[in-house]
């Protein structure tokens, strides 16, 4: 891409409005709408490609309040205008060479099984079938692991969905306040499942890294908030806030958070701070630790 393929100054305005028009926190849309004003008219935008400006941008975005949902996404190949399709279509060719998002089950010793959910929780009208069958299998374990250290997030209905395994009876999870206060909507686990559950009495653990983010950070918070799981390795990256995605340039995307979680249990969620694992250790140890306390667990 050349300097003259790139105009800043749309991009900018674009970006701007959409802040302004959809941002959960108001007083923070305008206050950064006119950052990217003041530097528009500074120039520091002046880049000669749309991967340099996204990085650019975002940095701005993320200035105020450090919000990593907010962010001017660069993709390499030319994108839908659709609203929503730019991630929908990054998304899915992982979704097709994960297998849907649950590449591993493992039995390992002691009747302990490790569960991978990655690289995200995809939506669930796609992932709906894989999830359940991984699940299912997963069912007749003793004790269960599910490994998140690579998740970067998705689909809150997908949070729900595995949750609905992993607890016994229908249970309030979390809930979405979106922008202006005057709308809200909590997420429950689901009643009945396909399949067999793994249910809510049998050792949980979750295992995190400082890369795993947003609906997968909901899943930990959630299962650790409800007393269900014991949650091992680093603090998560620390995003709460779900949102959208508009295509503002045919190669950059900005994704603007609308809503806010509150957990049921704690009334507050995980943004900034991330989960803060029960049990701290480095990710890549993080799996034998919870293998080994699963073993005392079960030989309790």
């Amino acid at each position: 891409m050349t300097p003259t393929d790139l105009q800043p100054t749309p991009v900018i305005d674009e970006t701007a409005r959409l802040l302004t028009e959809h941002y959960v926190f108001p007083e923070i849309a305008k206050q950064l709408a006119d950052l990217l004003r003041q530097r528009l008219a500074e120039g520091a935008y002046d880049v000669g490609s749309a991967e340099e400006l996204s990085r650019l941008v975002t940095a701005d975005l993320q200035s105020v309040n450090n919000d990593k949902h907010l962010r001017l996404k660069h993709h390499a190949d030319p994108v839908s205008s659709e609203e929503g399709a730019a991630t929908l279509e990054s998304i899915r060719r992982d979704f097709d060479t994960s297998l849907g998002g649950a590449p591993r089950v493992e039995l390992l010793d002691g009747g302990v099984t490790v569960l991978e959910l990655a690289p995200m929780l995809f939506p669930l009208d796609w992932a709906a079938e894989p999830l359940s069958a991984a699940l299912t299998l997963a069912s007749r374990a003793q004790a269960l692991i599910v490994d998140l250290r690579n998740n970067r997030g998705g689909d809150p209905d997908a949070v729900a969905f595995v949750c609905s395994y992993l607890l016994d009876e229908r249970t309030h999870l979390n809930t979405m306040h979106w922008r202006g206060g005057e709308r809200s909507e909590q997420s429950w686990s689901l009643p009945h499942v396909p399949g067999a559950r793994f249910g809510g009495s049998k050792p949980l653990y979750v295992s995190v890294s400082g890369d795993t983010f947003s609906a997968a950070e909901e899943l930990a918070y959630d299962l650790q908030q409800l007393g269900r799981a014991v949650v091992v390795g680093e603090p998560t990256r620390g995003g709460a806030h779900p949102c959208k995605g508009w295509t503002v340039h045919p190669h950059l995307e900005v994704t603007v958070p609308t809503g806010r979680a509150v957990n049921p249990v704690s009334g507050t969620n995980w943004e900034g701070t991330g989960v803060q694992p029960d049990v701290p250790c480095p990710a890549a140890q993080s799996l034998d630790r919870a293998h080994a306390l699963a073993l005392a667990r079960l030989a309790d």
